[in-house]
């Protein structure tokens, strides 16, 4: 027998024709996930086995693949052929050593000359001979064997299924650039696009010397977290110095916020358009602060032809809170580092505000001679 980590799919089962394409993707994003660590990966009956591999390295091997999008499920068990007394032995190293049980067995081999119920209580009858510390509880049990029996003549015994990231493999949905600010909410945003398969770069717009370069180490921290899910990602940096003094000196206060969200839209636009990405991602949830009403979203959207995703427009503050900490970029988030959108904020930013007046205060500026001297600014991090 041979300890392997068994990895089951989400929904590319449902992808028909376009299954083979899916398939590829999440083995390739898996083989990056494990890079450094000695493996081989094997398809094999509707699964993917992580096979020789050093015990001491199953751990990092789980905590890897458990970022992988595309996993239902995963377990560690042991491989074995579908003979019973091959099967009994791999149970009593699976099993516990004293307590209730139950077997669950899934049988996939339909050659095999016992069905499923008939395999459960031959195996949990040899394994109550074997340790009189053990009992057999069917409905409350502390713990599940499972065997599963596949078409090729395999049989898997392991423990616990211990549920995976879901979603669709990074890289099945095309590309896009996510606004990431340095808060909590974009993160969170970057994190749930990615989960249904595409993948995403980052631009984060700085106002040094009115910020400090803390703030810009703390999204590049931010963008490695979030790499951990999406795989290599493109930072580009650019600043907005000069277009938030131009529009200080320039326009109504209270555009202050609006305008610059425009600004920011256009660069992001360019940035995309040129290395071939699809949509920008934003992390707005909708009326959230006075920029994130659907009046700001609309002002915003106007001045880009890009789609613009914005995945967490309807969840709440402590929603958004609970998905960061669990994608474990909360405590970076919440370092008291300012970003941009701090610099000469107004007391009172408008709420609604309304088209004709935006473009009426943003004809006071030169706006494709502020992008494009924005643009020269930027840099690109490979993360």
């Amino acid at each position: 027998m041979e300890k392997v980590i068994i990895i089951r799919y989400a929904e590319i089962h449902l992808k028909g024709n376009n299954r083979g394409f899916f398939e590829r993707a999440f083995c390739i994003n898996i083989e990056k996930s494990l890079r450094g660590i000695k493996h081989e990966i094997r398809r094999q009956s509707g699964r993917y086995l992580i096979e020789n591999f050093d015990e001491d390295d199953e751990d990092a091997i789980v905590s890897r693949l458990l970022k992988v999008f595309g996993i239902h499920s995963l377990s560690v068990g042991l491989k074995t052929a579908c003979d019973t007394d091959k099967i009994f032995a791999a149970v009593c190293k699976v099993s516990e050593s004293e307590g209730t049980f139950k077997i669950e067995t899934h049988r996939a081999d339909k050659t095999f000359p016992l069905n499923s119920m008939q395999i459960s209580a031959e195996i949990g009858g040899r394994l109550l001979d074997y340790n009189h510390n053990l009992k057999v509880d069917v409905h409350n049990p502390q713990f599940t064997i499972n065997i599963d029996l596949r078409e090729n003549g395999t049989a898997f015994v392991f423990g616990k299924f211990i549920k995976g990231a879901g979603g669709m493999p990074v890289g099945t949905a095309g590309k896009g650039l996510l606004l990431i600010s340095g808060g909590i909410d974009s993160p969170v945003a970057g994190h749930m696009i990615a989960r249904r398969g595409m993948e995403v770069d980052c631009i984060h717009f700085h106002s040094y010397p009115y910020t400090n370069l803390q703030a810009r180490d703390k999204v590049i921290e931010l963008t490695k977290l979030l790499s951990k899910f999406t795989g290599s990602t493109k930072l580009y940096i650019v600043s907005v110095t000069h277009i938030q003094e131009e529009i200080h000196k320039n326009c109504n206060p209270e555009y202050m916020v609006t305008l610059l969200r425009r600004f920011m839209m256009r660069i992001a636009q360019k940035i995309a358009i040129r290395n071939g990405l699809q949509c920008l991602i934003t992390g707005e949830s909708l009326g959230q602060v006075a920029s994130q009403t659907i009046e700001g979203m609309t002002s915003s959207n106007s001045v880009v032809t890009l789609p613009v995703l914005r995945p967490l427009c309807g969840f709440d503050k402590d929603e958004i809170i609970e998905r960061s900490r669990k994608i474990g970029t909360y405590e970076t988030s919440i370092q008291p580092f300012e970003d941009c959108c701090t610099v000469f904020l107004p007391k009172h930013p408008a709420i609604r505000p309304q088209r004709k007046d935006i473009e009426e205060e943003e004809s006071k500026l030169d706006a494709d001679y502020l992008v494009d001297e924005a643009l020269k600014t930027s840099e690109i991090l490979s993360i």
